[in-house]
């Protein structure tokens, strides 16, 4: 699914694939995988809200319905972001 807000200047974003370890985004050209073990926030969610993706700015994802921010290069870089909080686990 690919969301987009009327009049916003957004990039594409879509959740192509989810499994019981995580998921994966298509950002442009680019796939990402985001593992529930590094981002626990998505592990107890339903799939509906992980899919309800947006991304208001190049290094900006936003989950609306979860109130979950994320930068893109969190996601390239986990080890570059300890996490803060612990969410689901």
């Amino acid at each position: 699914m690919t969301f987009a807000m009327p009049g916003a200047d957004t990039s594409l974003v879509e959740v192509t694939n989810v499994s019981r370890h995580g998921f994966w985004i298509l950002l442009e050209a680019e796939e990402l995988f985001l593992p529930f073990a590094e981002f626990p926030w998505f592990r107890d969610e339903a799939i509906a809200k992980i899919l309800h993706v947006e991304n208001p700015s190049p290094d900006h994802l936003y989950w609306p319905e979860l109130d979950v921010d994320l930068s893109v290069e969190s996601i390239r870089h986990p080890d570059r972001f300890p996490l803060v909080s612990q969410g689901g686990t």
